[in-house]
């Protein structure tokens, strides 16, 4: 799949929004977009992407000890135009680096906040960092202390019905404790195709990662490798999901769920976002419209903080 289409890959159960009243865009008709992007659902997840990450940097930016920027494709790609947000994916494809995975952040010591500016200067900015190897980005990388994996949820999670719910033993799990398999709760998400990527990823910059999970008033997050002990242990069994890419094709891909338990609290929303009307035109005039992430903040928490601090 092209790295465009598999970063705006949708879970088939996340696609729940049906705008009425705009019928379907026939393609040879639309100017957007080659990989034809064919409703809101692929725009929002996009906008929600962006929005996220730049939550957890503004967390992590605002704290008195460290320090936050983009690495992965998917943070230093254009933010306010889809279409070159598309065009950015298609060099990164030309340049032969469209299928190595990176961690989306990059956190450092804030005290060397000014030598990683410099470092990135010489870069010529955080936009060319996907287009650079990897071996040849090791002075930056030698002043990270962590690499992040973000993911993100359209969820509340305080408002989520198996919230504050105690562990359990159960029996699909051996009598290791869990909750029932149909419960509705956060967890931190971790895909299957991007596990060996990743863990390969900190073993040869030997530099741990972290996976940060943002939901719309709270975040948590969990070690790469403490989910891979709960996934080896069988704490926690695959989940199969459809997802679609804005192409149309549809893949199946195992998915890991961590109770939220089983990491640290990241942050807490201390002003929630509003959400905005947005829309794309195409060359008729044809509009796409959907709902995108504007502002908000996310306050990091002590204990994530001092899960920084051991580094």
């Amino acid at each position: 799949m092209h790295p465009f289409e598999k970063m705006l890959s949708v879970s088939s159960e996340s696609i729940n929004y049906i705008l009425s009243g705009f019928s379907e865009i026939e393609w040879s008709e639309f100017l957007l977009n080659p990989r034809r992007l064919r409703g809101s659902d692929f725009l929002m997840r996009w906008s929600q992407g962006v929005w996220s990450e730049h939550r957890l940097m503004d967390g992590i930016n605002s704290s008195n000890d460290f320090y936050a920027i983009p690495y992965g494709p998917s943070g230093t790609a254009p933010h306010d135009d889809v279409r070159a947000f598309e065009l950015y994916f298609e060099r990164l494809e030309a340049a032969g680096l469209g299928n190595i995975k990176r961690p989306d952040l990059l956190i450092f010591k804030k005290q060397d906040k000014l030598e990683v500016e410099k470092i990135i200067e010489r870069y010529n900015g955080l936009a060319e960092l996907p287009f650079i190897k990897e071996e040849s980005l090791k002075p930056l990388l030698s002043k990270a202390i962590i690499g992040v994996e973000c993911e993100n949820s359209l969820w509340k999670a305080e408002k989520m019905p198996d919230f504050n719910t105690a562990l359990r033993p159960q029996k699909r799990l051996e009598g290791k404790l869990g909750l029932a398999k149909n419960a509705v709760l956060p967890t931190i998400i971790i895909k299957e195709e991007d596990r060996e990527p990743l863990k390969k990823w900190q073993e040869m910059n030997k530099l741990p990662i972290h996976i940060w999970h943002v939901f719309y008033d709270r975040a948590y997050g969990i070690s790469l490798n403490e989910a891979e002990r709960l996934i080896k242990e069988r704490v926690v069994l695959p989940t199969i999901q459809i997802f679609q890419a804005p192409g149309g094709a549809t893949t199946q891909k195992a998915i890991y769920k961590l109770y939220y338990h089983y990491g640290y609290p990241l942050g807490k929303a201390t002003q929630e976002p509003q959400l905005l009307s947005a829309y794309v035109e195409d060359k008729n005039g044809h509009i796409l419209p959907y709902v995108k992430f504007d502002g908000g903040s996310l306050k990091i928490s002590e204990e994530c903080l001092n899960v920084l601090h051991k580094f």
